[in-house]
């Protein structure tokens, strides 16, 4: 089939937004993301963990590679579609993070803000861009293991602690706990010199070298948003008393020895990031020849 016909093929068309709406259920973008929630929340932790980090990685791999490779313009122009998904997870994602009260629900509409960040990158293109997804998957998976390894070592009335009141004076009792997660939510926010800033300074980057320059500051607002809410968490370990029985930690050389391989891959990352860049931007080469 020619290039022009199949740019104007309403079956390709349509198969192109089902396959979408497949992936952005897939990866929770707004508006298919609905489910997310709930699941992290009822999940047990580890479970979350996964769901959060290999999973959300695996489709982003197989976006990545069905946009840049299999629907390339002039078949599909699709660049203003995903630009409009990229808004809409940002915005969707840390507007109603901010109302949520259980850390595990705050986690998952933070991912979807998250997948915001990353479909920039997609929208950008080129090397640089696929290859900022691939470093910011990279670094979000470390961040987001690592938070979720912290909740799953404490503890509140025998019950994990997900509430967040839950962590009002952790800093005092936990030291290490609190430093530990305090570094996971400042990598979130985009905190240098974390991987989270790293990362979302090439996003953003290759969203101003390709001319999307409106993109690129509406994230960069929506990450001022989200600070409200990580620094809010920080706050009640630092700056609050618990009400009732204090956190305790549960002994796991596992669970800790998982927090302090994720505080290494943030730190690693957001302190020497150019080698795992090219390593990224090496994948995503052979795909746009």
């Amino acid at each position: 089939m020619p290039w022009r016909g199949a740019a104007r093929d309403p079956m390709l068309l349509i198969g192109f937004g089902l396959l979408l709406v497949g992936f952005g259920f897939k990866i929770s973008a707004g508006p298919f993301s609905l489910w997310a929630p709930d699941v992290y929340e009822g999940a047990p932790t580890s479970v979350t963990a996964f769901i959060a980090t290999g999973s959300k990685a695996a489709a982003f791999a197989a976006l990545l590679r069905v946009l840049l490779s299999s629907f390339r313009a002039p078949l599909v122009d699709w660049t203003m579609l995903v630009w409009g998904l990229a808004v809409l997870s940002m915005t969707f994602g840390n507007v109603v993070a901010i109302a949520q009260q259980n850390l595990k629900r705050m986690i998952a509409y933070s991912s979807i803000a998250h997948v915001g960040y990353m479909l920039v990158g997609v929208v950008a293109g080129g090397t640089l861009g696929g290859g900022s997804v691939l470093f910011y998957m990279l670094a979000y998976t470390f961040t987001t293991a690592g938070a979720l390894g912290v909740i799953l070592l404490i503890e509140r009335d025998g019950r994990e602690a997900v509430r967040l009141e839950d962590f009002g004076g952790l800093a005092a009792r936990q030291p290490w706990l609190a430093v530990a997660l305090t570094v996971f939510l400042l990598s979130l926010i985009g905190i240098p010199p974390t991987a989270g800033f790293v990362g979302k300074f090439y996003l953003f980057g290759a969203a101003v070298r390709s001319g999307y320059i409106w993109l690129a500051v509406i994230g960069v607002l929506n990450s001022a948003v989200a600070a409200y809410y990580y620094l809010r968490i920080i706050v009640y370990m630092y700056m609050r008393e618990p009400d009732g029985a204090p956190a305790v930690m549960v002994p796991s050389v596992a669970g800790s020895f998982a927090v302090v391989v994720a505080l290494w891959g943030v730190v690693q990352l957001g302190v020497m990031p150019a080698p795992f860049l090219d390593l990224a931007q090496a994948a995503v080469a052979p795909l746009l020849r």
